[in-house]
C-alpha cells in the first residue's frame, strides 16, 4: 500500500468512495437531514476538487493494485487570525477522511491522516481543525486516539 498525491487517472474510484462515505453518514443521522441524491456523485467530486484549488489544499489517495482504497482531503482556509476577541495561528482543516469498508482497522486511515498532517506543518499551520458527525462514533474514537479533541460542541433541539 502506498499514499501518492491525487491524480484524475483515479476520479471513478474517488467519486465510489465518497459516495460510500455520504451513504454512511445518511445511514445514522437518526435526524434524516443528511441524504444523497442522483447529482451527488458528481457535483460533490466537482466542490471537492474546487475547494482543494481555491484554499491551496491536497487529496492524497491510498492506492494497494492500483486501487484506490482510502483518501483524504485537506485545506488551508483558515489563515492566522488576531481579533479584539480571537487570536489562533494558521490551521489547516480535514474535509474529508476516508477507507473503503472492506479496508477498515488495517492503518489506512492513520497513513492518511500522518500524510496530512505533515503536509499542514510544512506549509505552517500550527493546528488542525476536523468537523466530526456526532453520530459519527466510530470516527470520534479514531481522531480521539490520534491526539484530536473538542474545541466546539454544536447542539440542536427540534421543534
Amino acid at each position: 500500500m502506498k499514499i501518492i498525491d491525487y491524480s484524475s487517472q483515479y476520479d471513478e474510484e474517488i467519486k465510489d468512495l465518497l459516495v460510500e462515505l455520504q451513504e454512511y453518514i445518511a445511514g445514522i443521522d437518526k435526524e434524516k437531514y443528511n441524504i444523497i441524491t442522483d447529482e451527488y456523485r458528481e457535483k460533490y467530486f466537482k466542490k471537492t476538487l474546487s475547494e482543494v484549488e481555491k484554499y491551496k489544499g491536497k487529496i492524497f489517495l491510498a492506492i494497494e493494485k492500483e486501487m484506490v482504497i482510502g483518501l483524504i482531503v485537506g485545506l488551508i482556509n483558515n489563515d492566522e487570525e488576531s481579533t479584539y476577541d480571537f487570536c489562533a495561528p494558521k490551521r489547516g482543516r480535514v474535509t474529508e477522511l476516508v477507507v473503503s469498508k472492506k479496508c477498515r482497522s488495517n492503518g489506512v486511515g492513520q497513513l492518511l491522516l500522518q500524510k496530512m498532517e505533515r503536509y499542514f506543518k510544512i506549509v505552517g499551520c500550527e493546528g488542525i481543525l476536523i468537523s466530526v458527525f456526532s453520530y459519527n462514533e466510530i470516527a470520534q474514537k479514531f481522531y480521539g486516539k490520534n491526539g484530536y479533541f473538542n474545541r466546539n460542541v454544536e447542539m440542536m433541539k427540534k421543534i
